[in-house]
């Protein structure tokens, strides 16, 4: 029974967004690491079915105290698994409802003209064969390491080290025990796909942070300077969090907010064993929290990466959406359809029309609200959704309202793939997919507001006309050097 309580939990953790598969299963202590994660694995690959089962069977309006993410498990293992492997009421409860669940399958099958089981799962989708594609990127946490001393402990595991990737191309063409440095960010390293380090040193010891090259873009675009107050305004599970830090060398504030105790503590504990210092964790809506408040007077830096449709992620990694940020707010729930609030969060390739309006309005309401405090001076939005109404439309809404104050700036302008042409400068906007840039589906957009005395545009956005305004750099000024502290990696 321990497997299937430790399972449930792993998809709990999912659903909050406490984390990816791999670390919520690491992190679960349950002995059989490798039985745990294949459990999960194909529990979350039949969703949609034992979904469609746990419905036409009313498994849960039969069984109220069956938890759902519980209910799938013990359904997967009963009927697509090696059957089940635990005694108890459990397992009578499975052999109770044995008969109608088998013949809720077997409808399926007849109705989906299909005789197999893998047969009722939905074809591979065309964004998906990018998953097996994407490398796996290692982000060195120079608030304890440096990227040299990195490189020379893996080194000293057996990895071949081929220096700085010249393009993509060459990132694609990892193989074995071989890596590289990323060709864009400075402090990312790129090992082959699958390549895994929840178990080595460096990664239990927080010197290296596992995250997506795309997911490294927000905090590297915001850049603040040492000193800063910074607030995360869509925090948890804290990679980002930890990034800003880094670039911040521990000197300044970042405040960050959530709405979950549990995203918030799990935080906490990535956040210690990164060595990050200088954070205040809010249990709190961001929207509830007053620009004018004299805590955040000092807030010259913005990250927003609010809740989405998840339609970036590639397959094999699961971002709840619905259940991040706000999700069960009062101000998310009147803009979301009846019965939508509470639907279990999934990556969903073409979502409703009416679930991206309820998003986009959510996404431009939280963004016109970082605008409001006051000192600020520089913003990233970004989402993980490949829709244009979530990304370049929430931005081009929000500057007809902000524009006289805030501009668009050209950030990074050697990145290769540029924001749809939805509106006049919205090429100064980043987008990221696993076909082009071997990341995750991203977009990140930049806002900074207007120098003292300085005119808006009447029509382009300030850093549309200054081309070589680049990442990190305000108008005029030259780019920001930083020198690495190294400490040894023993």
């Amino acid at each position: 029974m321990a497997l299937y309580s430790a399972a449930a939990a792993v998809l709990q953790g999912l659903e909050r967004g406490d984390g990816g598969i791999k670390s919520l299963v690491y992190n679960s202590r349950f002995p059989h690491i490798r039985q745990l994660y294949a459990l999960v694995s194909e529990t979350l690959r039949y969703s949609p079915v034992l979904e469609k089962l746990l419905a036409g069977a009313a498994l849960l309006q039969a069984e109220k105290k069956l938890p759902p993410q519980l209910a799938k498990v013990l359904v997967y293992d009963l009927l697509f698994g090696k059957g089940l492997k635990c005694g108890g009421r459990w397992k009578a409860l499975a052999r109770r409802h044995r008969a109608r669940l088998e013949a809720e399958l077997a409808r399926l099958k007849v109705q989906q003209k299909v005789s197999r089981n893998e047969d009722l799962l939905a074809p591979v989708q065309a964004a998906s064969p990018g998953a097996s594609q994407v490398p796996r990127y290692v982000r060195v946490n120079t608030l304890k390491t440096c990227v040299d001393d990195v490189i020379d402990f893996f080194k000293r595991q057996g990895y071949s080290y081929l220096g700085k990737a010249a393009s993509v191309e060459e990132l694609r063409a990892l193989s074995g025990k071989k890596f590289l440095l990323d060709l864009h960010l400075p402090e990312l390293l790129v090992f082959p796909p699958q390549t895994d380090f929840h178990d080595n040193l460096l990664y239990t010891s927080g010197h290296i942070i596992l995250q997506d090259k795309a997911s490294c873009l927000p905090a590297f675009l915001l850049d603040p300077a040492a000193g800063s107050h910074v607030i995360d305004a869509c925090a948890a599970p804290g990679n980002k969090t930890s990034h800003l830090a880094a670039i911040l060398k521990n000197k300044g504030q970042i405040f960050a907010f959530d709405v979950d105790t549990k995203r918030l503590a799990t935080m906490n504990t990535m956040l210690m064993r990164a060595g990050v210092t200088g954070f205040q964790l809010a249990q709190q809506d961001f929207l509830t929290v007053d620009p004018g408040d004299p805590k955040y007077s000092k807030v010259t830096y913005i990250l927003l990466d609010p809740s989405c449709s998840g339609s970036g992620n590639v397959r094999g990694s699961i971002r709840p959406t619905w259940s991040r940020l706000w999700v069960r707010g009062p101000q998310v729930t009147a803009a979301l359809p009846a019965g939508m609030v509470n639907r279990l969060p999934r990556e969903e390739a073409a979502p409703s029309p009416e679930r991206l309006q309820a998003l986009a309005g959510f996404q431009r309401k939280v963004l016109s609200h970082a605008l409001s405090f006051p000192a600020l001076q520089r913003l990233v939005y970004s989402t993980c959704s490949l829709h244009r109404e979530e990304n370049e439309d929430v931005v081009q809404a929000v500057l007809q309202d902000w524009g006289s104050a805030f501009r668009l700036v050209n950030a990074f302008p050697s990145w290769p793939c540029r924001g749809l042409a939805a509106f006049p400068g919205a090429e100064c906007c980043l987008r990221a997919s696993p076909a082009d840039t071997l990341t995750h589906g991203f977009f990140v957009a930049v806002l900074e507001r207007y120098g003292e005395g300085a005119a808006a545009p009447s029509s382009l956005p300030a850093a549309a006309e200054n081309p070589e305004h680049g990442e990190g750099t305000a108008p005029g000024t030259a780019p920001k050097k930083r020198k690495r502290k190294k400490q040894r990696v023993k």
